[in-house]
């Protein structure tokens, strides 16, 4: 435990003002975006200055104590949950563009800028940030990094890692590294910049983020395209990227998430369709004109029952909504949903999408999916309840089984969303001995006492040799972390 006299070296490290442990604050912190899990924190603290940070990570390696680093606690994977004997580094307070540099196509921000409000800055200035996660109005972009977020945009665009050019890092024994820049080329020594990029908060504590900008699209054009059979949209996605087109987005819902969508949001979605398209074509009007064009052509191919393309930027937005709601229209369904981001080869959707459902009927449980059909990330929903032990049981087998089932296909286990603590025993299934110690080993050199969010990812000691523990299930995980109801 932490004693007494290192929370007083706390509070003096940061000030009493940017010190919280009421009870209140302690459970206002205990958890995340990702459900089922809870942990208390030991403290709180707010650092204003990259020195107070550097200070703090200092004194856990000598008190041996854990720092986890959080922004808006929106993740998904139980990356900013805290583990036992831990206080919060929150850094949602750290959030000024501090530069757009218009001449070389950057901007510096700290870590805590909403995305959606990076958004709104560079695209009043006619440039773009293309990655676009579900949360952009919440997210930061600290945790986007952490997490190397995804988004709607990502098969044309990239994804966060295509977009970070450098950063100023706190590593976890307090020393202070800026790596990067804005030359466009830089091959001198090791990329430190990509390692940190996708970490999960366990090697590093950025300060400051150095993105690329790129210039905002002429036009756009959007459509949702309707199909009776989840097939004939599946096909209709291999078809458009096999025709040479890339769209900024494209998504699907499956017949489940359509009708959530439709009691949520009122968007004249007809029930009846097994699965929607959203497609989204931007650049040169002339481009998009025949993009457009094509891609319809190719829809009608394969049976599409309806198109409805956007005329207005109004109805664009509303167009869009129909995807960008669907986490918030399932999760009313029922007290807890299970949002995971399996990712599988693009040409493998299809059969992916029919294990989801193979699995959900052997296990009895409901499920909506929807996700990047694009790029093959998707992300089946489980809408069940965590008071009823015997559904959540059911609901971590189904999850073992799908992801098992993406790793058979060529998949992964996670396109966007972090292994942190939710798939940390799938991680350690499917990874391989080999690799698992690889990545112990880079933490271990450059956080010998497991200070900066410990046990994330993948568990701090190894396993002995041939001692593989059976899968524990969310309310295992939720009793072993020491959760409270």
């Amino acid at each position: 435990m932490i004693s007494p006299g290192t929370f007083q070296k706390l509070k003096s490290i940061v000030g009493r003002e940017n010190y919280l442990d009421s009870p209140e604050d302690r459970i206002a912190y205990s958890y995340d975006g990702t459900p089922l899990l809870h942990q208390l924190p030991q403290a709180i603290l707010i650092p204003r200055t990259t020195e107070q940070i550097s200070e703090i990570l200092r004194l856990a390696n000598e008190e041996r104590f854990a720092i986890v680093p959080r922004g808006s606690g929106s993740g998904l994977s139980g990356g900013s949950i805290p583990v036992e004997n831990s206080v919060v580094l929150l850094m949602n307070h750290w959030n000024r563009i501090l530069e757009i540099d218009q001449a070389n196509l950057t901007a510096w921000v700290e870590p805590g800028v909403i995305t959606g409000d990076l958004h709104a800055n560079v695209e009043g200035l006619g440039f773009f940030y293309p990655p676009d996660p579900g949360s952009s109005t919440i997210c930061t972009i600290g945790g986007n990094v952490a997490e190397n977020a995804g988004g709607l945009r990502g098969l044309k665009y990239g994804v966060t890692k295509n977009y970070v050019m450098g950063m100023e890092v706190v590593l976890p024994t307090g020393e202070v590294i800026m790596t990067g820049g804005k030359s466009t080329k830089d091959v001198a020594g090791y990329n430190l910049k990509d390692f940190f990029v996708g970490s999960e908060g366990t090697l590093g504590v950025f300060t400051k983020i150095l993105l690329r900008l790129i210039p905002q699209p002429d036009t756009s054009r959007t459509m949702l395209v309707f199909y009776d059979r989840l097939s004939d949209s599946a096909e209709t996605v291999s078809d458009i990227i096999a025709s040479k087109i890339t769209p900024a987005a494209l998504e699907f819902l499956d017949q489940t998430t359509v009708k959530c969508v439709e009691e949520y949001a009122h968007l004249g979605l007809p029930l009846s369709v097994e699965s929607v398209l959203l497609i989204e074509v931007d650049g040169r009007p002339s481009a998009v004109d025949e993009d457009v064009e094509a891609i319809q052509r190719i829809c009608r191919k394969h049976n599409a029952q309806e198109i409805k393309l956007a005329k207005t930027v109004d109805e664009a937005v509303k167009l869009r909504s129909a995807r960008k709601v669907a986490f918030a229209a399932l999760a009313r369904v029922r007290p807890t949903t299970i949002l995971e981001d399996a990712t599988v080869p693009r040409s493998e959707v299809a059969p992916m999408l029919e294990r989801i459902k193979e699995i959900s009927k052997t296990y009895g449980l409901l499920f909506g999916n929807f996700g990047h059909a694009g790029d093959g990330n998707l992300h089946p929903t489980c809408l069940t309840d965590e008071r009823d032990k015997d559904e959540i049981h059911r609901a971590e087998k189904a999850f073992d089984e799908i992801f098992t089932a993406a790793v058979k296909l060529g998949g992964t286990i996670t396109g966007e969303h972090g292994t942190g603590l939710s798939k940390r025993q799938f991680f350690e299934k499917i990874a391989g001995s080999a690799q698992i110690d690889m990545m112990r080993a880079i933490k271990n050199a450059i956080d010998p006492n497991s200070v900066l969010n410990p046990g994330k990812v993948f568990s701090l000691k190894p396993r002995c040799e041939g001692a593989m523990p059976k899968t524990r299930t969310h309310m295992d995980k939720f009793a072993a972390m020491g959760a409270f109801t």
